[in-house]
């Protein structure tokens, strides 16, 4: 694996012609994705910014263009009319240079359209000549006609009261109140993760620290918090954040997480009151800094979309100078105690050809079926085990498995069969109780990715993967009544900078 020198990570941007050689290079990738927004160039982790305005969705996403390395963050602007087709329109915040607040990156943050400007908050990442950190939210305002004008002072620094690990703000409006509130990620000097409250009567200034977020029961849980939100659903409050550095049972190894608490905001006192556990928003290997959109008109739900993949680990693709995707936007709702994640009903617009799977000929003599770059698949079962066998090779061997055991009520994903493994001290097994056993599947496969949706929504496995050309099959075993269908681009994936 490539090593980067400091001067490397952190070389600006000055003609998009840089990197032209670099995107021709890398759309010729097998593991270019046919319907998930991915990295122009270079790499991609957090959404940002992710709004409504101008009869249209924005999104915005962390970007390092010269190759999968954490380097100098930009953000990257992309539009949708219906969360399902993209279209790229460029970068859209650069870091400034030399003594500029975000002269090392431009961090995550978040957004709020008023009138025809979208303004963006974000993290600037500010380093000294001797290295040392500084951290700064800053405001930028961007106008129809698509240019961005960056605030010339940040609307405050790191408070002294914490660590330099502040960051990604998120910007909200509480109805009833006559101020916004905003919410960032941080660490106490005591390495405890935390939330920092700010807030104003305006959004362009005036900001104070109102405090710090009490979470009773989550004082010590994990190091760092990040990408915190708090969102109101169905009449349920529910805090998002991504703690770090901790383990969590059934996680393997992996040390970062995204998850959720279900509870009540108390934005008077600023304690959010848990009714009861931390929960892992996805149960599969690759899924972190999930941001929902920020001005959703309807108060029942909230769309979600993901970073799918994960800090401080490594993909095959990386040797390709380029890593990162994110996951399809998700309908949030509760249902009892926890989160439901379904897939939007728009996706069913990306269904090409449906496929047979009850024609004879739809298998091959060891009774597989042959498995499309981009297609859905969905299952209804019927009670008993089942086993769908994902990117096996053509006698059925090896894959990923997609495994339920009806005595047990539980159903695990395992990648360890694929012939491509990397982040195996993340583990290569994970499992979910299934209280009410198993009754519904609907996966989405794409060139390097996978996503099963349980039971309507009530778990979700988002995975990397990178099958060879060899793994392009999959069987089912138990009682189901299977469709599967190819699903066409949705994703413009121009040479745009």
């Amino acid at each position: 694996m490539r090593e980067w020198t400091k001067e490397e990570k952190y070389r600006y941007l000055k003609d998009p012609q840089e990197l032209e050689e670099l995107y021709g290079r890398i759309s010729k990738s097998v593991y270019r994705q046919h319907f998930h927004i991915q990295a122009v160039t270079g790499l991609m982790n957090d959404p940002n910014g992710f709004v409504w305005h101008d009869n249209r969705w924005h999104l915005f996403y962390q970007w390092c263009p010269w190759g999968a390395v954490h380097g100098l963050k930009h953000w990257y602007h992309i539009v949708s009319k219906d969360l399902v087709t993209w279209n790229n329109l460029g970068v859209c915040l650069l870091p400034d240079q030399e003594d500029g607040y975000d002269n090392k990156g431009v961090y995550s943050g978040s957004a709020m359209p008023i009138g025809d400007k979208i303004y963006l908050y974000y993290t600037g990442n500010h380093r000294d000549p001797d290295w040392t950190r500084h951290a700064y939210t800053c405001l930028a305002r961007l106008g129809n006609d698509g240019w961005p004008e960056k605030y010339p002072l940040p609307l405050f620094g790191a408070n002294p009261g914490y660590t330099e690990h502040q960051r990604d703000p998120k910007i909200t409006r509480v109805p009833g109140q006559d101020k916004y509130f905003m919410i960032i990620g941080a660490q106490t000097l005591d390495k405890r993760g935390c939330v920092l409250v700010y807030s104003s009567e305006d959004l362009q200034h005036g900001w104070t620290f109102a405090g710090e977020l009490k979470v009773p029961g989550f004082e010590a849980f994990g190091d760092m918090w990040e990408c915190p939100s708090i969102e109101h659903i169905g009449g349920h409050d529910v805090l998002l954040l991504c703690p770090q550095h901790l383990t969590l049972p059934g996680r393997g190894g992996s040390q970062n997480h995204n998850g959720y608490i279900l509870g009540t905001m108390d934005w008077e006192t600023l304690t959010f009151t848990p009714d009861g556990a931390f929960h892992v928003l996805d149960f599969g290997f690759d899924s972190y800094a999930a941001a929902c959109a920020n001005n959703l008109q309807d108060a029942d739900k909230a769309i979600l979309i993901a970073w799918m993949g994960l800090p401080d680990v490594s993909y095959p693709t990386d040797d390709e100078d380029w890593a990162g995707c994110l996951t399809l936007p998700r309908e949030l709702t509760v249902r009892g105690r926890r989160l439901i994640q379904q897939p939007l009903p728009e996706l069913k617009k990306l269904r090409d050809e449906k496929i047979d799977l009850t024609d004879p000929g739809a298998r091959n003599e060891a009774g597989c079926f042959s498995l499309p770059a981009a297609a859905e698949v969905e299952l209804d079962c019927r009670r008993g085990d089942v086993r769908i066998d994902m990117f096996t090779d053509k006698n059925g061997s090896g894959g990923l498995s997609i495994i339920y055991d009806e005595e047990k009520k539980e159903i695990t994903v395992d990648r360890g069969g694929m012939h491509i493994l990397f982040n195996e001290s993340e583990g290569e097994s994970r499992t979910r109780p299934l209280e009410n056993g198993l009754s519904h599947l609907r996966i989405f496969v794409d060139s390097s990715s996978i996503e099963i949706f349980v039971n309507d929504g009530d778990a979700v496995f988002t995975s990397r993967i990178f099958p060879d050309q060899e793994e392009h099959y999959f069987k089912v075993q138990g009682d189901t009544f299977n469709r599967m269908w190819t699903l066409k681009n949705a994703v413009k994936d121009s040479f745009l900078i």
